[in-house]
């Protein structure tokens, strides 16, 4: 699913070269669900963008589903991230002016996807995360759980094979952080590649595989026989069923 082979991402900064990645190798499987942790400066964010193909490394190669990415135009890059990955940000990054619905729909008006395919999309993932009700609110009428649940529906409305998130719960309640755990392991679950970028020590040992880094490099890389149970419905969740991938039937991501 996921290859980087001796990837390094350097900057100018001044008369100086900052390694922000520095031979940075790494292979992840469809399905798989990873934490990368590691202190400010470490390189985690970085690599997140380069995987997200939100930036280019200046050397190294990286295989997306099977596809070489780093000599691919702007264009294609965009037309690629934006059918196969999700991103889920700290700071949920709505639209203030659109409502719930609204938000989760965008991705699909932007792709061309007709009204009659989006509206019953939306509206199953809505329901999926315990939505429905907030669908016609606009973010600052909903919790910060809310809030990054609309996050977590928008990242998968265009049913991407990877999802991404940067500390998810960074801006929630220990509650509304279950919540939202609960949600994006539910859909991992489900057959969706999830990497985690989190500075929260109890959040990345959810995941069976923690990564570790520090100075730009990877200097850990551990997976345990068998992950951690997710939350149970009602311990951070009000007894909500696991979100479904909005497309019926499917089985695992592409």
């Amino acid at each position: 699913m996921i290859d980087l082979a001796e990837i390094h991402r350097d900057f100018q900064v001044g008369d100086q070269i900052v390694h922000a990645l520095d031979d940075v190798n790494l292979r992840v499987a469809s399905g798989e669900y990873l934490s990368i942790m590691g202190p400010s400066g470490s390189g985690k964010s970085t690599l997140l963008n380069v995987l997200g193909l939100l930036d280019r490394p200046t050397c190294g190669k990286y295989v997306l589903d099977s596809r070489e990415t780093t000599d691919l135009t702007d264009d294609e890059l965009a037309h690629t991230r934006a059918r196969k990955i999700g991103f889920i940000f700290q700071s949920f990054h709505l639209v203030p002016r659109l409502t719930a619905f609204e938000n989760v729909e965008l991705p699909l008006i932007l792709a061309g996807v007709s009204p009659s395919e989006r509206k019953p999309r939306v509206q199953r993932l809505l329901e999926s995360l315990s939505l429905t009700d907030r669908a016609h609110h606009v973010p600052n009428q909903l919790s910060g759980g809310q809030r990054q649940r609309v996050a977590i529906a928008r990242a998968m409305v265009m049913e991407p094979a990877v999802l991404l998130a940067d500390e998810p719960t960074g801006n929630l309640d220990h509650k509304s952080g279950a919540d939202v755990l609960a949600a994006i392991e539910g859909l991992n679950s489900q057959g969706i590649t999830l990497i985690v970028v989190t500075h929260d020590a109890e959040v990345s040992q959810r995941a069976r595989r923690n990564v570790r880094m520090r100075d730009g490099r990877i200097v850990e890389d551990v997976t345990r026989p068998h992950p951690n149970p997710p939350p149970q419905a009602g311990e951070g969740n009000e007894g909500r069923n696991k979100p479904t991938l909005a497309r019926e039937g499917r089985e695992g991501a592409s």
